[in-house]
């Protein structure tokens, strides 16, 4: 099915065709008509499927059919959880309204206020919004949405799931209640589904995929790892040329600190995205990884969330995720637009009870492989290094030491390449997926 078929305005298409694409995923099939025709909606599909398209393209075109002369002003509101993932929705808005006479701006914290109070005042057609800042902003009394026609929250499992439903509440309350309300996420709960009715009217359902299913384009492994070895496996993971740009999760900010200044110490180019970092260190560590600058991309869950970069070859599950829907966004940021890509996870003893609610959540059960190479009984170097004070200590004052363990781990020892996968078809037709 190619765009031409979905309603779209001539002008959009035309950069839709700029851009290179000329058939749309099925994300996109589906909401684009249902959008057009003026019903609210909850979007549910895998990360990678086209998310933003899906709702940007059938906005700018029911915008561009108003008549000349029309109330000017905001008439749009993107709200979406994370700073990068608000700029890279304003980037494709940008791309999609490039022939239109439509202004985007971006309203989040961590940079300067003034900007962003000018363009709320100066009724920015579009708006992409993180919740505080948003909501510090409409506080005090900047912005007019008395003329707001549409409102989309993206991500929406995460906003909602993870504190952000006051601070919606609050914004909604300030919205028109006759306006259009679109919802889309890569997972949604059934009871966070029923409270998106609160925000909703009678709302039509697309969902692209089992609602758990991870992109079928990624391959899925489990690397069973005791937990002071693992930065030691990830190192010599990386000895393989194949992955080339990678992703590695991390729960906390100063693990992911960690992991990045151990890769950083053996000689690989590592960037970190977390929110402890500033804006422009967030911006430039995404542009170094776009650029390949650095190889490896050391992220938490959140911050992660605005990652939307063509190429990632692996995803590395460092510390295995709490959560399975979790897991379906973190392995998402591979396998985009029907690309192929390597989903691993570092599991530990402690972390067997987690993979088993994940491969219920999935339907499946997720491959067991070990590195070729690599000693699993080896000790890391804080443990070897307590081990040698120890016994210094017990020589000097005759008792043993308490051992430390602790770190990501050290060298690994020298192994081979992963085995060669088979090769994997590629899409024959470029779709719109990173859009």
């Amino acid at each position: 099915m190619p765009f031409r078929t979905l309603g779209l305005d001539a002008r959009i298409l035309k950069a839709v065709q700029e851009a290179g694409y000329t058939e749309p995923t099925p994300i996109q099939a589906a909401a684009v008509p249902l959008i057009l025709a003026g019903h609210d909606l909850i979007g549910i599909a895998q990360t990678g499927t086209g998310k933003t398209a899906a709702f940007t393209l059938p906005i700018l075109t029911k915008l561009a059919a108003q008549p000349a002369g029309s109330p000017r002003g905001t008439r749009v509101l993107v709200v979406a959880p994370t700073r990068e993932l608000a700029l890279q929705i304003e980037e494709h808005t940008r791309i999609h309204a490039r022939h239109l006479p439509f202004t985007v701006a971006t309203v989040f914290g961590g940079v300067g206020e003034q900007p962003q109070i000018r363009a709320l005042r100066a009724g920015t057609d579009v708006i992409v919004a993180c919740p505080g800042r948003l909501l510090d902003l409409i506080g005090r009394h900047h912005g007019n949405f008395s003329g707001l026609q549409f409102l989309v929250l993206d991500e929406a499992d995460r906003m909602l799931d993870m504190g952000f439903l006051p601070s919606i509440r609050q914004i909604v309350r300030q919205l028109p209640a006759k306006r259009q309300t679109l919802l889309f996420s890569a997972t949604l709960s059934k009871e966070i589904e029923a409270l998106t009715h609160e925000f909703q009217r009678s709302p039509k359902l697309v969902q692209i995929g089992r609602r758990s299913n991870p992109a079928e384009t990624v391959t899925q492994l489990i690397y069973e790892v005791p937990k002071h070895l693992k930065g030691a496996l990830l190192l010599h993971l990386l000895r393989d040329s194949h992955m080339d740009m990678v992703l590695v999760f991390s729960r906390m900010k100063h693990g992911a600190d960690r992991i990045a200044r151990q890769l950083e110490q053996n000689g690989i180019r590592t960037a970190t995205l977390h929110s402890n970092r500033s804006q422009n260190q967030r911006l430039k560590a995404l542009k170094d990884f776009k650029s390949g600058a650095v190889r490896v991309l050391v992220a938490t869950d959140i911050a992660a969330r605005g990652i939307d970069v063509d190429g990632i070859s692996h995803v590395v599950n460092y510390d295995f995720p709490m959560h399975s829907e979790d897991y379906v966004h973190r392995i998402g940021r591979t396998g985009r637009a029907h690309a192929v890509g390597d989903a691993i996870s570092f599991v530990t003893p402690e972390d067997h009870g987690e993979l088993r609610l994940l491969e219920r959540f999935i339907g499946r059960g997720i491959v067991r492989k070990r590195a070729e190479g690599f000693n699993y009984a080896a000790a890391g170097p804080a443990q070897a290094e307590s081990s040698r004070g120890g016994r210094q200590q017990q020589h000097a004052h005759g008792h043993q030491a308490p051992q430390r363990r602790g770190g990501p781990g050290g060298g690994a020892q020298q192994g081979g390449q992963r085995g060669q996968k088979a090769a994997r078809p590629q899409s024959q037709s470029r779709q719109f997926g990173r859009w």
